[in-house]
């Protein structure tokens, strides 16, 4: 649902890995912002409304996204699509960061576009600490991409997770993917992802800021 910059380019990437797609906007100027090649279904109506949602297929859908330029009507959308038709794979963009939590909290899961942007700001202003990722529906497990003191270099990953008591969940390194396994070290610019409880992620990145303590 919402056929702006966001649903446009979602709806084309996803077609173009092979799924089928249908288009919801009220507005059918919209839909002008699609490449001539998208094959996907365009229906012109409100996302909430559930004579659009079925003529868009929703009976038969996997997956839903309500990316419209309006909360109200985002939520609204993934909860009609979740709780009248099952549809287990909703998501709803939101840009209010406090709707964003109580909505996680449902087991709505959400994208706080504003917040989004603002950590991502942040991270190049002040690089030290943590940024967000990725939260689990209820909003108590967080991944995170995580800075970290140079003093940690060349040491297991195993000694962070047994600092922290998080789990790192992958690294990047050179742009790449990595998995790490039970002999994996900290190379220099790698960038840690950890995975952590909500109520840790302070802790967490207080431990990984500083100097390691062997070495003050």
């Amino acid at each position: 649902m919402g056929c702006g910059r966001v649903g446009a380019t979602l709806a084309q990437s996803l077609e173009g890995r092979g799924h089928s797609v249908a288009v919801i906007d009220q507005n059918p100027d919209a839909f002008r912002r699609l490449d001539q090649g998208f094959s996907g279904k365009r229906v012109t109506g409100l996302g909430f409304d559930r004579q659009t949602l079925v003529q868009a297929g929703v009976e038969d859908a996997y997956a839903f996204a309500a990316v419209s330029d309006g909360d109200n009507s985002n939520i609204l959308a993934a909860r009609v699509v979740r709780e009248t038709y099952g549809v287990g794979n909703v998501v709803a963009r939101i840009y209010d960061p406090h709707r964003a939590e109580i909505y996680q909290r449902l087991g709505i899961p959400t994208v706080a576009t504003v917040r989004w942007t603002a950590d991502q700001v942040l991270r190049r202003m002040l690089p030290m600490g943590a940024t967000d990722e990725y939260r689990d529906a209820s909003g108590q497990v967080l991944m995170a991409q995580m800075d970290v003191h140079p003093g940690w270099v060349g040491r297991p990953l195993t000694q962070l997770e047994a600092a922290t008591g998080a789990r790192i969940a992958y690294l990047t390194r050179y742009g790449d993917g990595v998995l790490p396994g039970p002999t994996s070290v900290l190379q220099e610019n790698d960038v840690v992802h950890v995975l952590v409880m909500a109520t840790d992620l302070a802790k967490v990145e207080r431990t990984l800021t500083r100097v390691p303590p062997e070495v003050e």
